[in-house]
């Protein structure tokens, strides 16, 4: 048997725990094989558990562990690097916990905050060049690393307490379904949640849409008034939350 027949056999058997495949690898099926086992599941419960600790504490460690196992179970990893082993899990949470929605947007927000720790660094633009901004034409370019999440639940509330060392509240449903926005302040991974109005409008400018644009659906929804104010209101908290790097005509920008 050549190696690359061996190392294929091996994963075949960490995998599926085949016998015909443990004949192949070892002439018998007994504990060898399973020191390996074991060692394969623990160290993906182990990365599982190192990068989702706020959902591990929301679940408890028996909860926690069964959907890591049947995590390994479905998605054996892929990736050249542990790291990415981590990022397909909320999508088993999701399959685990239809009617508990909160568990799988809990799994989302802890994994953008993570991926958002590790974006390239950039700077927020200089409010100054904002007085000779065609604002018609403005199209706005966004931190990298910012994530827009559907939030139907108080995941992001139960994600605070935890994080804070204080008792979560009980999960429950948002009164109407919003978003999470994820992005990095500085040095530090942030979040705030999004009603459904502040959703779409960052939806419309993430799209590449100008800020003429923008206030024109505003307009056209709540009238010549409320309109440019509710798109005004959105642009100074996105000013605030220092998301915006770049302010540039539509007619110059890159793709």
């Amino acid at each position: 048997m050549s190696l690359l027949a061996l190392q294929h056999g091996l994963r075949d058997w960490l995998v599926d725990e085949s016998d015909a495949v443990a004949a192949r690898c070892a002439g018998s099926v007994g504990a060898g094989l399973s020191v390996y086992l074991n060692n394969y599941r623990g160290q993906l419960i182990a990365c599982l558990r190192e990068s989702y600790g706020t959902l591990h504490a929301w679940l408890g460690d028996a909860a926690f562990d069964a959907a890591a196992a049947t995590h390994i179970d479905r998605v054996p990893p892929s990736s050249w690097t542990l790291d990415d082993y981590a990022l397909d899990f909320p999508d088993t949470l999701e399959a685990l916990y239809p009617d508990d929605p909160e568990v799988g947007e809990l799994a989302r927000l802890e994994r953008a905050l993570a991926w958002a720790f590790t974006v390239e660094d950039h700077r927020p633009i200089d409010p100054v060049a904002l007085s000779e901004v065609d604002w018609d034409a403005a199209v706005l370019r966004f931190a990298p690393g910012l994530a827009v999440l559907p939030a139907t639940t108080n995941a992001g509330a139960i994600w605070s307490a935890i994080a804070r060392g204080e008792t979560p509240p009980p999960a429950q449903p948002l009164e109407a379904a919003g978003a999470t926005l994820v992005w990095r302040n500085g040095f530090t991974p942030a979040y705030r949640t999004l009603d459904p109005v502040q959703a779409r409008a960052l939806s419309i400018a993430r799209n590449g849409e100008s800020f003429g644009t923008l206030c024109a659906s505003f307009v056209e929804e709540q009238g010549e008034l409320e309109g440019p104010a509710t798109a005004g209101a959105c642009l100074a908290q996105w000013m605030a939350d220092e998301i915006i790097v770049d302010i540039a005509p539509r007619d110059t920008r890159t793709s």
